[in-house]
């Protein structure tokens, strides 16, 4: 038995034991998403969270995703395999700062990504993901909205819709690095290739593809579609379960491949000794979660 297939096995021992279940990013490493009880996007995890029976939750993914899990399902124990699995986006934003620009903008709705921590969404109005963020600035009864914290998002939601969006100046420095000199040359490379990118791409990236997608959407169209070859604009982990569920068609990242450094600190060792020593138990404020879950939970109502 080699050493991985050994720590796997311990690791599927300890979690039924534990009765957990492992909830794993689309941008993790592929060892850690080959284990996972369910794959997906962070709402997209924390749902399942919230709907599954098991009391221990490990998320494999980054810090805000595992404090909306904790949110979303506040009696059961949530694990982050790493403590230092953080979001820089998400850091780029704070509550104070909200505060301040709620009181300079009174008459706009407070629109926040869920790549945000619990303090800022505790301070606004709605959550939104990359997948419905459009849909749910349209539906809402508001002139203004304050969206935060990514601003090629926010650039993205604008382009459809009359409403004026404030953007607050945060970015994903992994989709920023995206440029549009490697979207002309992945287009001479691979002249039939279908592009995708993520709305947290420069809108100089967008304006050359294909589709603009979140990570569930350009799953969902990769599996549908008839095309053979696809360019991907978007952090390299997804490319592991597009060619894992896609078996007969060809993806490339675009450009260099672009790397979440937070997203790959977990590894089958952080895993195991997350179940086996209960590491790190994310621990929320009562009041705080409270508020924050009123955000998620306006959005799940629009959504």
């Amino acid at each position: 038995m080699t050493e991985r297939s050994s720590i796997v096995d311990n690791i599927l021992q300890l979690k039924d034991e534990r009765q957990a279940l492992i909830l794993v990013h689309n941008y993790q490493r592929p060892e850690i998403q080959d284990i996972a009880d369910f794959l997906g996007d962070s709402l997209e995890l924390s749902r399942k969270a919230a709907a599954a029976d098991p009391p221990v939750i490990v998320f494999c993914g980054v810090r805000f995703m595992a404090e909306t899990a904790k949110i979303l399902s506040p009696g059961k124990t949530v694990l982050l395999p790493r403590l230092d699995a953080g979001c820089p986006m998400a850091g780029m934003a704070d509550a104070e700062t909200l505060r301040r620009m709620k009181a300079a903008h009174p008459e706009a709705t407070v629109v926040t990504y869920v790549n945000s921590t619990a303090e800022v969404k505790a301070e606004s109005d709605v959550c939104v993901t990359s997948a419905n963020a459009l849909q749910i600035v349209q539906k809402l009864d508001a002139k203004e909205i304050l969206f935060l914290p990514d601003r090629n998002l926010a650039a993205y939601v604008q382009r459809f819709t009359d409403k004026k969006i404030i953007p607050w100046p945060g970015f994903c420095y992994v989709h920023e690095q995206f440029g549009s000199g490697e979207v002309l040359d992945a287009r001479r490379n691979h002249p039939g290739a279908v592009l995708l990118v993520h709305p947290e791409c420069r809108p100089e990236v967008i304006d050359l593809a294909d589709e603009t997608l979140s990570t569930s959407g350009m799953l969902k169209f990769v599996r549908e579609s008839a095309s053979k070859t696809f360019i991907i604009g978007t952090e390299e982990g997804i490319l592991h379960r597009m060619q894992a569920e896609n078996p007969g068609k060809t993806f490339l990242a675009l450009g260099s491949v672009k790397t979440c450094v937070n997203m790959k600190k977990t590894r089958l060792e952080d895993l195991h000794r997350a179940l086996l020593y209960s590491r790190h138990e994310i621990v929320l404020p009562k009041g705080l979660m409270d508020r924050a879950r009123i955000a998620l939970e306006k959005m799940l109502s629009y959504a």
